[in-house]
């Protein structure tokens, strides 16, 4: 029997990565950190993972296995070397953190094994290129002969879940878990609804500057006016407007950058936006816009295509606004909202912004951004 090896068994990983891994006849082992959570998969025959809205089903996993990462390493090192393909979705900031695990598994895989398929399915570009310089480390040996590296953009919106669901997990209807296939040379992994592409580098940031960028300033403006749904925010047209016009200007990027037709892209932004507008969905601004130092970093969902628009000589207007909405996000539970606070309150607009996006002070979009800062630091005195 084909096996996998996730890790992270949070709703993602449960209702996503793991949902399409089990549907694809793979003896499924979930690995994690969380005690309480492994010890409850251990103890369960099977979940349900419910696609709520229109055209929902409802889908229930069984035959799993499940492995504490901190308590029973050699389990997990056995697991990956007798594993087809292991993947991740534990947020791009942890990848360093599971390497030497997965470093472990691949060395103990017998030299004549077919090679284990590595994949990251994380929100950043490239994140299983990442992954893989943490494997390699200084000492890269024989890994290459004994794994595929490829890049994937992944993409489903998995809310806060209700009170009581246990290990159920509440996702919308639609998904898209896209992945780089020259990697594998023809002998590509089977994942149903996976879609394989020649280069992943369009779809990633399709997906980053459309969904990712819109989901984050939907949050951002929907805390900005006191709402705390994320579908009801869609439902106030001048919110809507601005979330809009956002997306605008990244589709304006992605036409130019990489050639989408105006129309199929215009498409993918009023299916996006329909999404988030899902009513059935409980996601909350506050979920959605936790984590705004990261998300306000050089390479992320609004400096990034912002950036390179002000290379091209485009308005950013509507990304600016949403970094103003980010860099007013106070949410006082949220570690990265205090930060971003306290470094708009301990410095200049200019040192703010160069500890906050990491822009050059040279790059033409720096001198807007410190006008966004200076409103920042003037509305939150």
């Amino acid at each position: 029997m084909k096996k996998a090896v996730h890790f992270g068994a949070g709703n993602i990983g449960r209702g996503f990565v793991g949902l399409l891994l089990n549907e694809g006849g793979y003896q499924l082992t979930f690995a994690d950190v969380s005690d309480a959570l492994i010890d409850q998969l251990k103890a369960a025959d099977s979940y349900a993972v419910h696609e709520v809205g229109d055209g929902g089903k409802d889908h229930v996993i069984s035959g799993f296995e499940a492995i504490n990462s901190k308590t029973e390493a050699d389990a997990l090192t056995a697991a990956i070397a007798e594993a087809d393909v292991v993947t991740c979705a534990v947020g791009p900031n942890i990848l360093k953190f599971i390497a030497p695990a997965i470093r472990a598994g691949i060395d103990a895989r017998p030299a004549d094994a077919p090679k284990i398929a590595v994949m990251a399915c994380e929100n950043a570009i490239n994140a299983t290129d990442g992954l893989k310089g943490f494997i390699l480390g200084d000492n890269p040996a024989d890994v290459e002969a004994k794994a595929v590296f490829a890049n994937t953009a992944v993409d489903r919106i998995v809310p806060n879940q209700p009170e009581g669901m246990g290990l159920d997990v509440n996702v919308e209807p639609y998904f898209e878990w896209a992945i780089e296939e020259p990697a594998f040379g023809g002998d590509k992994p089977e994942i149903p609804g996976a879609t394989w592409v020649e280069s992943l580098a369009p779809y990633i940031e399709r997906k980053l500057f459309t969904v990712n960028t819109g989901h984050a300033a939907t949050a951002y403006f929907g805390y900005g006016a006191d709402i705390e749904k994320i579908s009801d925010v869609l439902a106030q047209p001048e919110l809507k407007d601005k979330i809009y016009q956002v997306l605008a200007e990244t589709k304006a990027l992605l036409v130019a950058k990489y050639g989408f037709e105006p129309e199929v892209q215009e498409a993918y932004v009023q299916k996006i936006l329909k999404r988030f507008a899902n009513p059935e969905l409980p996601d909350t601004v506050t979920r959605v816009g936790r984590s705004p130092l990261r998300k306000l970093s050089r390479h992320e969902r609004f400096v990034g295509p912002a950036a390179e628009l002000a290379e091209r000589g485009m308005e950013s207007k509507g990304l600016q606004a949403a970094m103003l909405g980010a860099m007013l996000f106070d949410v006082a539970e949220d570690a990265e909202a205090v930060t971003v606070g306290e470094i708009l309150a301990a410095n200049t607009p200019e040192a703010a912004v160069s500890e906050l996006t990491g822009l050059d002070t040279s790059h033409p979009l720096f001198a807007q951004l410190v006008e966004v800062a200076t409103q920042a630091k003037a509305q939150r005195a």
